[in-house]
């Protein structure tokens, strides 16, 4: 009586000790060593065909994009591999990640993303040294079914231990570090996009609107200028309207430093700072902020941006009467909830910037969930890695 599969945790195998009688578990590694030559077969001539295509011509321009597609493909072989020594072999090895490929990236950067893929390098060096050992294994086995049958079950163990030792070897799932890693270069693309996409919103804005009013408020002076001595009067009509423009331009330029960071935040923090957003919204907020010291200031820059960014999308989307924003501390971790009683239904592709906020804080290791059924109400939480600000000012 063969005896009972026991669950030792991922990456164990569940096999009970070979015997001369040749049980369940024994007959499924024998075919799993049967069925080594046609699949290394197949990962062979798929490995010699993408290496070969690929490498041949990256000097056109698909020779690139075929070696990334290929790369993808030996994922799948690799996935296919993993099933069978999990049926097979009880081999447990759990699926890689996908690839870090951020929303809205574009064709160079999952290109790029594909051909350093390390899951599909190993799978493909996996698929390539296969070959002489499906062959050897696939003899071996074929032999000793007819010429060594009473050792045949410790021959399966040995060679389908070595089988076991390729797949943890090879198609594991990448260690910790290389996932953080290629998660950290994704995100540093979505930190770059969002720094550009600021500094074309500023341009915009200063081309639109301060730029534009110091010049009509120059050609106004000017004109003021000619006309002092034919006709004072008009001249002092266009001085006053210049001093209009003049007030205009400061409040253009106050609101748009207010917009990169608002003094209220340098000078007072996020108290200060947050219960002024709130009271600019169309909604009765109520602020909490209770926090003993104040984070570095990037962090708190970022913390006061996105209650803002959900300030004005209550403002403009929820249908709400009554809000709230929380901010405390929890061990090293920012912590932010905002909250209304409007008709729900936010998403974070509802096209509500709701993404971008969940992108922004991901790329600095944050967390942003949104909870709000239909009919609300619509809670929102964030958080953020904390960091003293005089760890801030050591580091400067």
């Amino acid at each position: 009586m063969t005896e009972p599969l026991t669950s030792r945790g991922a990456g164990d195998d569940e096999r009970p000790p070979p015997r001369f009688a040749l049980d369940g578990y024994t007959w499924r590694e024998i075919a799993h060593l049967l069925a080594n030559l046609p699949m290394a077969l197949v990962g062979f001539i798929y490995v010699v065909m993408v290496l070969s295509t690929g490498a041949g011509l990256t000097a056109t321009v698909i020779g690139l994009p075929l070696l990334a597609a290929g790369l993808m493909g030996a994922r799948q072989l690799g996935k296919a591999e993993r099933a069978r020594a999990r049926a097979l072999l009880g081999v447990r090895v759990e699926e890689p990640s996908p690839l870090p490929l951020r929303r809205g990236g574009g064709v160079m950067q999952r290109l790029w993303m594909a051909l350093k893929d390390p899951v599909g390098w190993r799978t493909m060096l996996y698929d390539f040294i296969r070959l002489p050992w499906g062959i050897a294994t696939f003899t071996v086995t074929l032999v000793s079914l007819f010429l060594l049958w009473p050792v045949l079950p410790f021959i399966a163990r040995g060679l389908t231990n070595v089988d076991r030792a390729m797949v943890r070897g090879l198609l594991s799932p990448s260690d910790e570090l290389e996932r953080r890693i290629a998660e950290l270069e994704s995100d540093r693309g979505v930190v770059v996009d969002t720094a550009a996409a600021d500094l074309r919103r500023i341009e915009r804005d200063l081309h639109d609107g301060a730029q534009a009013r110091l010049v009509n408020l120059a050609m106004g002076l000017g004109l003021a200028k000619e006309k002092l001595l034919e006709d004072p009067d008009a001249a002092a009509a266009m001085v006053a309207e210049a001093h209009g423009e003049v007030k205009l331009a400061l409040q253009e330029l106050r609101d748009l430093a207010r917009g990169i960071h608002p003094a209220v935040l340098t000078d007072r923090g996020l108290d200060a700072a947050l219960s002024a957003v709130a009271t600019r919204c169309t909604v009765l907020v109520k602020v909490t902020v209770d926090l003993e010291t104040r984070p570095a200031a990037a962090i708190e820059g970022i913390a006061y941006f996105t209650v803002s960014e959900l300030l004005q999308n209550i403002s403009k989307h929820s249908g709400a009467r009554t809000a709230s924003v929380e901010v405390w501390r929890a061990d090293q971790r920012l912590m932010m909830q905002v909250r209304d009683d409007g008709r729900g239904g936010a998403r974070l592709d509802g096209g509500s910037g709701m993404a971008g906020l969940a992108e922004r804080l991901g790329a600095v290791d944050g967390l942003f969930v949104v909870d709000s059924p239909l009919g609300g109400p619509t809670v929102v939480t964030a958080e953020l890695p904390w960091r003293d600000r005089g760890d801030e000012t050591r580091q400067r």
